[in-house]
């Protein structure tokens, strides 16, 4: 059975409706904290189980029968947890099971001298699942879209990019990723270990972002550029929580060094198609 954890949130419930196009509904399980979400899922045929990185034993009732994991990275970091030993323990409950082959929705910047903190999260993931005895393959995504019409949300809306100096970053849309993650799930490729960078196909920092806005919008967009000072002293304002600051600091700095700018075909390979472009991305969410 191919398992699915996260499957309630945007980048699983992707991937589930990828494999849906792959293989029978009664091949797929969903691993989810509130199975209540997908009722509907259900509906159609595939297995809803109550899985938590947290709890072992729920895992090992979950993923019952599993021949393939996807696990969706936790990003406990951000409220204060601990995203290494939720890993650690889906790892190890993979490992019980009998699992042939986990999948982890890593990421390009994925090192344990990143600048950005989930990097540096990934790159200690990857290290367990290398030293677990499994065959693993480490989905390297490119840095998600729909994060940087979050991260500068306010931005697009007063017509002013404001943060301090960054880099290019070769966005991929959610669902670009997850029609390669579902295909790799499937069995239709093999990867050992990580992926190549699982990237769009152009490199663009918030001043290209602004430019872009301006001519799709018709209206003045421009990109300001702080201290970092100043965008923490914002931040604290606004009541950012501490864990969430670091993380907003790490990914100007990471990609200030260029650590999100590099630009892969793998991801156009498999989809055999061209990913989808940030000017589609912007059209869709500043109409």
């Amino acid at each position: 059975m191919l398992i699915v954890t996260g499957a309630s949130g945007k980048l699983g419930g992707l991937v589930v409706e990828a494999l849906l196009r792959l293989v029978p509904a009664v091949q797929i399980g969903v691993s989810v904290r509130d199975p209540k979400k997908l009722t509907a899922l259900a509906a159609r045929g595939v297995r809803v189980r109550q899985g938590d990185y947290a709890d072992a034993d729920s895992l090992r009732h979950a993923w019952e029968g599993v021949s393939r994991v996807l696990l969706v990275s936790s990003n406990a970091r951000t409220s204060g947890g601990d995203p290494l030993k939720q890993h650690e323990t889906a790892i190890t409950v993979a490992k019980e099971l009998g699992a042939e082959r986990v999948f982890y929705t890593s990421q390009t910047s994925s090192s344990a001298q990143s600048q950005f903190p989930p990097a540096r999260d990934h790159a200690a993931t990857e290290a367990m699942l290398a030293a677990s005895g499994l065959a693993w393959t480490a989905l390297r995504h490119g840095f998600y879209a729909d994060s940087a019409m979050g991260m500068n949300a306010h931005g697009f809306a007063s017509g002013k990019l404001v943060g301090p100096e960054d880099g290019k970053v070769a966005w991929a849309t959610h669902e670009d990723l997850a029609e390669v993650d579902a295909r790799l799930l499937a069995g239709q490729e093999i990867f050992e270990g990580a992926t190549p960078p699982l990237t769009g196909s152009e490199a663009l920092d918030l001043a290209d972002l602004a430019q872009m806005a301006s001519t799709l919008t018709e209206r003045t967009m421009t990109r300001e550029q702080i201290s970092e000072d100043t965008m923490l002293q914002n931040l604290e304002n606004a009541g950012m929580p501490a864990p969430v600051k670091s993380v907003i600091r790490g990914y100007y700095r990471a990609a200030q060094a260029g650590e999100f700018a590099v630009v892969n075909p793998t991801l156009s390979r498999i989809l055999g198609r061209a990913p989808s472009l940030m000017r589609d991305v912007l059209a869709r969410n500043l109409a």
